[in-house]
């Protein structure tokens, strides 16, 4: 299991329908030979995440990887997903775009799953303490970012429908007893001085964080998972991956300060902020950080980290208490 704490033989039964992993194996070597006319040499891995299965197979094209799914009300925008990935990678961005199958399809809906297939990118997941890899992944950001405001409505992509500061004021509004007083307070006055004019939403990743980027070579060789991508202001997106940017499968843990701020000059290298953006930074880290403070046992240091945060901002320490608010976890 990638994310859940389950018996993946179950999950394999009751979900995805198959046997055992031999049966997975028989069905996705059945189906690239039949849809894409490429053969299986051997399936070395197969993982499984809430709806989704993956399988890594070796090929007589070299080594691939199958993702389907069986929510059926996801697969419009499966295929949307896989069809702006093919145009981003078009443009050159380090995208990990699908092969096609044999009648030229990029997402294929077959015996009730949406399958994509795409071939395995060299890299390793991005280390947060390499200073050189936060930077290129920071610029490697606003280059996805730029490409991105020229897309106009996707298949199943909705805007918020709130403003940023509606989005903070209504939490602050509803913030647990427990929270530090003095992070909310520096919460809102953040909120109150941060500029009104920023610019429009437009598409964004969704996910921008080390589970989902790849390292190589001194590059980014790849940006995996479209599929939380999302209508939001670039400023709201930066911020966010600055906090998560460390987190991959398990045992999340914060970042440093310096670790988001190489991110922010990295994608600043490429597409400086304007006054407006610049003014939402502070608030939206400190937001994103209480977010992610757990209500029990804080093994990784969450509340540590917000702690931080404020006293980085103030200069002032911080009570540390925990908040409890899923919502910008990920489970699936």
């Amino acid at each position: 299991m990638l994310w859940e704490d389950k018996d993946p033989l179950e999950v394999l039964v009751t979900k995805f329908g198959f046997a055992d992993a031999r049966a997975a194996e028989a069905w996705v070597t059945a189906t690239l030979a039949e849809t894409y006319e490429i053969a299986v040499e051997r399936c070395d891995r197969i993982v499984l995440s809430s709806h989704n299965t993956l399988a890594w197979v070796t090929t007589t094209e070299g080594p691939m990887l199958a993702k389907w799914s069986v929510a059926e009300g996801y697969f419009p925008r499966l295929t949307a997903l896989a069809e702006l990935t093919a145009e981003l990678g078009a443009r050159g961005l380090p995208v990990s775009m699908q092969v096609p199958a044999r009648d030229g399809r990029l997402q294929v809906e077959i015996a009730g799953v949406s399958m994509g297939l795409q071939r395995t990118v060299a890299g390793g997941l991005l280390e947060v303490e390499d200073a050189s890899q936060v930077r290129a992944a920071g610029a490697t950001l606003a280059r996805m970012h730029e490409a991105l405001s020229s897309y106009g409505p996707l298949e199943g992509v909705e805007p918020f429908r709130q403003t940023l500061r509606e989005q903070l004021t209504g939490w602050l509004s509803i913030a647990p007893d427990h929270l530090p007083a003095d992070a909310l307070d520096r919460l809102r006055a953040l909120l109150s001085a941060a500029h009104p004019d920023l610019p429009p939403m437009q598409l964004v990743h969704g996910d921008y964080r080390s589970a989902n980027i790849l390292y190589d070579a001194g590059r980014v060789t790849t940006v995996l998972d479209f599929e939380e991508a999302r209508i939001d202001h670039c400023i709201g997106e930066l911020a966010r991956s600055a906090v998560l940017l460390g987190t991959r499968y398990h045992n999340w843990g914060p970042v440093t300060p310096d670790v988001r701020a190489t991110l922010r000059a990295g994608y600043e290298s490429q597409h400086p902020l304007t006054p407006a953006e610049a003014s939402w930074w502070e608030p939206l880290v400190l937001w994103y950080s209480l977010l992610l403070v757990p209500a029990g046992d804080d093994p990784t240091g969450w509340a540590a980290a917000a702690a931080a945060t404020v006293t980085s901002q103030t200069g002032q320490p911080s009570a540390s208490r925990s908040v409890t608010d899923t919502s910008i976890g990920k489970s699936s």
